[in-house]
């Protein structure tokens, strides 16, 4: 089967997965067994994943994983994946990110805990833990976000029509804290209240244009930023699995007033809306069909520059696939993104997506919004935990005037 040589690829993520002892043979498969490892004409094969091939290859057994279904259980499943990669925000990158993932009882959704650590030849440092904990029957909903980033990057003013010749970098430090508490007031429909605490210190503007004044000299460019605020929260989650949704719905309003108060130097007030549906198509079967619209809107006062909407602003920092993250930035933003997701194998290790989507940015000081600015592509997925159904998600997009680019997460992009 040609897709086992796709495996090569991701040995460092096996040697996380599946210790391997130097005493240890590996194990060298005929083509006879591979056909059966990966048969595909199997109506009840058991799903695999890249331990499983880890445990054939470097182990010649591959069957003490074996599931029917999902197994709901409050066991920690945790996912690995040590290696390196590219984007075009950060260049060359070493990454190492884990999943955890467990139920706290057989009525909760699945809860998910993410980390990572990335370095990059930027010299840039990346370090977020995000979680999603249901607690039993799904009575409360526990979302943390937490970030650290030492983050040269560039920037390229405000509004939809900049160029990319426009760009600069800032150099910069921050501190991202954001945590909420959502209870249950009707099946699949939750309220609640949150704090997000945001701090930007040493921020420098390097390697200016020459002769022009940036936007973010206009719009007031200072040293250190603060953005400080209690967040009232919406939700409606019908989804059993957060991580690769077969089907269902998903809904989150955030309204962020930033009082003085809570130490703002000005009163700015923020609304976002995530808002996302997922259709198993054709029915029965693994394949997915889904959408995500992610607008972030300033309802008054001036935000401060860094916390302007921007593409890859999101708390996943995915929305614009095919452009670099900051490319676009304004007042307002509105998204939108569709992708089908199908498999490549009937055993869960291989899929493959294509995706669309488009994006506008307000311009100032109309505050109207530009044109549509669209991205498209594919990608692959290789299956690192079959328990919860995490997926290594490899896209390359394109975008208009020549960009595009490579883009890599742990776990789907929505």
């Amino acid at each position: 089967m040609n897709l086992y040589r796709l495996i090569v690829v991701f040995v460092a993520v096996l040697l996380a997965c599946s210790p391997i002892h130097a005493q240890q043979k590996v194990q060298v498969l005929t083509q006879d067994e591979l056909d059966s490892f990966f048969a595909e004409d199997d109506s009840k094969i058991r799903q695999i994943d890249l331990v499983d091939v880890a445990k054939r290859i470097f182990k010649g057994n591959a069957d003490q994983r074996n599931t029917e279904g999902e197994i709901r259980t409050s066991k920690l499943r945790i996912s690995g994946v040590p290696a390196a990669g590219y984007t075009l925000q950060t260049g060359f990158a070493g990454v190492v990110s884990a999943n955890g993932s467990f139920y706290t009882d057989t009525s909760s959704n699945l809860s998910n805990i993410v980390s990572s650590f990335t370095y990059t030849v930027r010299n840039q440092i990346i370090l977020p833990l995000q979680t999603n904990i249901w607690t039993p029957g799904n009575k409360y909903n526990i979302v943390l976000d937490w970030r650290y980033l030492y983050f040269p990057s560039y920037t390229y003013g405000l509004g939809q029509y900049t160029n990319l010749s426009d760009g600069y970098l800032i150099n910069y430090s921050t501190i991202h804290l954001h945590q909420t508490l959502l209870r249950q007031i009707r099946p699949s429909v939750y309220a609640g209240i949150g704090y997000n605490f945001d701090y930007y210190w040493n921020i420098r503007e390097m390697n200016l244009p020459a002769g022009k004044v940036t936007d973010f000299s206009t719009y007031g460019l200072t040293t250190t930023e603060l953005a400080s605020g209690v967040t009232f929260n919406f939700l409606y989650d019908d989804r059993k699995n957060c991580i690769n949704p077969e089907k269902g719905n998903f809904a989150n309003v955030i309204y962020r007033p930033n009082l003085t108060v809570f130490g703002n130097t000005s009163t700015w007030r923020s609304l976002v809306i995530d808002l996302r549906k997922y259709i198993n198509l054709p029915a029965g079967s693994r394949n997915v069909l889904a959408f995500w619209n992610y607008d972030w809107l300033t309802v008054s006062g001036k935000p401060p520059y860094l916390m302007l909407p921007a593409t890859g602003s999101d708390p996943y920092s995915n929305t614009g696939r095919g452009y670099i993250q900051g490319r676009f930035r304004g007042d307002n933003m509105i998204s939108a993104e569709s992708e089908y997701r199908f498999a490549l194998s009937n055993n869960g290790l291989f899929g493959g997506v294509i995706f669309a989507n488009v994006q506008s940015f307000s311009m100032q000081p109309s505050n109207k919004f530009g044109a549509l600015t669209p991205g498209w592509g594919a990608g692959l997925r290789f299956k690192i935990n079959k328990f919860s159904r995490t997926n290594v998600a490899l896209d390359y997009g394109f975008g208009t005037n020549g960009s595009g680019g490579l883009f890599v997460n742990l776990g789907e992009v929505f």
